[in-house]
């Protein structure tokens, strides 16, 4: 609830500390005292537009700060836990205006947008008022009230939660199924490209041995011309060779004996060439004998690598490159089919969503039908006895038209009321009497108080345009909210202010160069002064005193 209101140079206050209660606080003074003053100030806090004007003459800026008690509002607690805004002290909702027009939020002390402020305010707060400030104009607020009156606010999460899921997996499910005839056209084009590598099965390492193989072929017969003709030189030739001319060589200077030791060597190298020479014969013959001419051969390879080459000209890459492209192909392919596979779980996803959000929908639908004849019902009967004699009061429930799951269900919930007899039923937002709107809302309040989660009502004037009787039952109910929460009451009626549990007296100080507002708690002789002058003006008699005490025993009773 709020415990502390602090204003500083706002409109005509100057310095305003006001510490609260819970129950009932009454609201009252003179005209033009500044009393909805406070509640301007307040909604400033709670993110309410302002300008420069609202600066007292004279200074820089206007302060404003609220301070709540957020032990019994989990759903505030909640809300600043996320954003990791909690204390451990109480919830500080602060607002500075500058002069030159400035404005800045803060909660508990960190700067915040002025959204975030009303956000957090419509958890703490509810005015209502002739202002824009009023939760109760606004339908979501009558599917709030309604499910928390149904107790359904567990099954409409649960609704929310499954039209969520559902337009989730539906998005997911467009988007892959938004790409499929571009899909299709790629899957076709790589099972192609696949198909073409996977039929010429390229070995590892067959490239580099059938480049080898085919070389040697290309150049066979020049090669074996060459070999034939070493072999001649070497050890075949008639006319001389290189092995004759060593053997001979060899024979002449060995025919020494004692030779000197460079002779010797040279001896020792000239046997060395002749095993060389003859090794390196050998190895000519046995090529020659092993070698394969083969023009059917020569063909194959190069029909093979006619084959590899094109593929590789084809995508535009080495044919090295080859077996990498076959695997990111594959890899491409596989994502596709994965894609594939994707698709079919999310439409078997999205119609178990859909049957899902059907069943809670229709069971939310069922528990609101039942709450809203109730709900209607009891509103109905507080408004009569609010000065509203044949008042009527329904709750509709339109089909929202989507064919798609709405997060907030099956149907559209709106408050409906007539405020005089022979009047259509009409939407709470379209009740033109301020006064008549303030009680309406004041009704549906006192209903659903018990489940409501704001915790804090704030009544600007309820009792415009009534009197007598009616106004001692506005004060009842009041004072019926106050001992569930809290409530501030801004009142001209003595019959309602002698409801409350405790009384704020809104008045001026005037001095020499300005005029301010303050405001005063008042003690039980000061209550009963206050009240006997709303009785019977600025002169109090015996009578009035006397009445005013009557109106606060019988309220205390």
């Amino acid at each position: 609830m709020l415990v502390h209101l602090s204003v500083h140079n706002y409109a005509i206050v100057e310095h305003l500390d006001l510490e609260l209660d819970g129950g009932m606080s009454v609201i009252s003074g003179e005209t033009g005292a500044g009393k909805s003053i406070m509640l301007d100030a307040l909604g400033l806090t709670l993110g309410d537009r302002a300008d420069s004007g609202v600066v007292r003459p004279g200074a820089d800026k206007a302060d404003i700060l609220a301070s709540f008690d957020l032990g019994d509002i989990a759903e505030a607690r909640a809300w600043l836990a996320e954003r990791d805004l909690d204390t451990d002290g109480p919830c500080i909702l602060r607002r500075v205006i500058t002069a030159e027009g400035r404005s800045r939020g803060y909660i508990n002390g960190a700067p915040c947008p002025l959204g975030d402020l009303k956000a957090l305010g419509e958890l703490l707060i509810d005015i209502h008022s002739q202002h824009e400030h009023q939760s109760l104009l606004k339908v979501d607020t009558h599917r709030r009230l309604l499910d928390e009156y149904a107790a359904g606010q567990e099954l409409a999460r649960q609704v929310q939660l499954a039209a969520q899921r559902w337009k989730q997996t539906r998005s997911e499910l467009e988007r892959l199924s938004s790409q499929g005839d571009e899909q299709r056209a790629r899957h076709q084009l790589l099972s192609y490209q696949l198909e073409e590598l996977d039929n010429l099965a390229l070995g590892e390492n067959e490239l580099e041995q059938l480049e080898q193989d085919h070389k040697a072929l290309s150049n066979a017969e020049s090669l074996l011309g060459a070999c034939r003709q070493v072999i001649e030189q070497c050890s075949e030739s008639d006319a001389g060779n290189v092995l004759s001319a060593l053997t001979t060589s060899l024979n002449r200077l060995s025919a020494f004996q004692g030779q000197p030791g460079a002779l010797n060597e040279a001896t020792n190298l000239l046997a060395s060439a002749q095993i060389q020479v003859e090794e390196a014969v050998g190895e000519l013959n046995r090529f020659l004998d092993h070698f394969d001419a083969d023009p059917e051969r020569q063909q194959q390879l190069e029909e093979r690598l006619d084959a590899i080459y094109t593929l590789a000209r084809k995508h535009r890459i080495q044919p090295s490159e080859l077996p990498a492209m076959q695997q990111q192909l594959f890899e491409e392919l596989e994502s596709l089919n994965a894609d594939d596979q994707a698709t079919e779980r999310l439409g078997e996803e999205l119609a178990a969503y859909g049957r899902h959000y059907q069943e809670k929908a229709a069971e939310l639908s069922a528990l609101r039908r039942k709450a809203a004849g109730k709900l209607g019902k009891a509103v109905e009967k507080e408004m009569q006895a609010l000065g509203m004699p044949g008042g009527r009061f329904s709750i509709e429930l339109r089909h929202n038209g989507s064919e798609e799951p709405h997060p907030h269900g099956l149907e559209q919930v709106e408050f409906l009321v007539s405020a005089n007899p022979g009047q259509p039923l009409k939407g709470l937002a379209k009740v033109a009497s301020g006064g008549e709107l303030s009680r309406i809302s004041l009704a549906i309040q006192v209903i659903t108080a018990q489940t409501s989660r704001v915790p804090t009502l704030v009544f600007d004037e309820v009792d415009v345009g009534i009197g007598g009787p009616t106004a001692e039952v506005v004060g009842q109910l009041l004072r019926r909210l106050g001992e569930r929460g809290q409530v501030l009451t801004v009142t001209h009626l003595p019959q309602v202010a002698a409801q409350g549990h405790q009384h704020l007296f809104v008045h001026k100080l005037r001095g020499s160069n300005a005029t301010r507002t303050a405001v005063s708690k008042l003690e039980d002789a000061q209550r009963v002064e206050e009240i006997a002058r709303m009785l019977g003006g600025i002169d109090l008699t015996e009578e009035s005193l006397a009445h005013a005490r009557k109106l606060v025993s019988n309220a205390q009773s």
